[in-house]
C-alpha cells in the first residue's frame, strides 16, 4: 500500500510537472537585423558617415606630418616668436587630431552613439515580434543565440528566427499598403 501511494504521488506530480512546463524557443537577432532592408541602408549610411570622419582624420594627419616636418627642418633657421608660433601649431594640430579621434571613434564616442542610435528602433520592432510570435506559439522562454548563449545543439523547430522575421516583413508590408492606400 505504501509502494501504491508512493507511485501514485510520483505520477501525479509527473503529470503536474509536464503540464506545466515551459516551452523554449532560440531565435538569432543577428540574422534578423541582417535580413531587415531598412537595417542595411541605416548601417550603410552609418559606415558612410564613419568613411567620412575617417578620411578626415587621415587629412589632419597628412597636413600635421607635413607641417611637423617642414617644422623640424626651419626649426633652425626659426628664432624667438616665429618658433614657439610654429611649435605651437604643430602641437594644436596634435591635440586636434587626439581629440577628433576620442569624439568620434571613442568609446563614448559620436560612433557609438549613432550606432546605438541606429540598432535601437530595430531592436525594439524585433522584441515586438518576439512577443508576438512566443504568444502565438506558447512559448515561456526565448533565447538569443547571437548574443554569446552557447547553444550546444538546436533542432531546427526550436529555432524561431524566421517565424519572427515573418512578423516583422508581414508589418512591414501592411505599412506600405496601408501608406499607398492614403496616397
Amino acid at each position: 500500500m505504501k509502494n501504491f501511494k508512493i507511485t501514485i504521488t510520483f505520477v501525479l506530480l509527473l503529470i503536474f510537472g509536464f503540464g506545466n512546463a515551459q516551452k523554449i524557443g532560440v531565435v538569432d537577432t543577428n540574422e534578423i537585423l541582417n535580413k531587415l532592408p531598412q537595417y542595411k541602408e541605416a548601417e550603410a549610411r552609418l559606415n558612410s558617415q564613419i568613411d567620412t570622419w575617417q578620411s578626415e582624420l587621415q587629412n589632419m594627419q597628412s597636413e600635421y606630418e607635413r607641417k611637423k616636418a617642414a617644422f623640424e627642418s626651419e626649426k633652425v633657421l626659426l628664432i624667438g616668436d616665429q618658433l614657439k608660433l610654429r611649435e605651437k601649431e604643430v602641437v594644436d594640430l596634435d591635440k586636434n587630431i587626439k581629440t577628433t579621434t576620442s569624439l568620434r571613434f571613442g568609446a563614448n564616442g559620436e560612433i557609438t552613439k549613432l550606432r546605438t542610435n541606429l540598432v535601437l528602433p530595430f531592436q525594439d520592432q524585433i522584441w515586438e515580434a518576439i512577443k508576438t510570435m512566443s504568444e502565438k506559439n506558447g512559448l515561456g522562454i526565448v533565447l538569443d543565440k547571437s548574443n554569446n548563449i552557447s547553444v550546444i545543439f538546436l533542432q531546427g523547430k526550436y529555432d524561431y528566427t524566421e517565424k519572427v522575421l515573418a512578423v516583422l516583413l508581414k508589418g512591414d508590408k501592411k505599412e506600405k499598403t496601408t501608406s499607398k492606400s492614403k496616397k
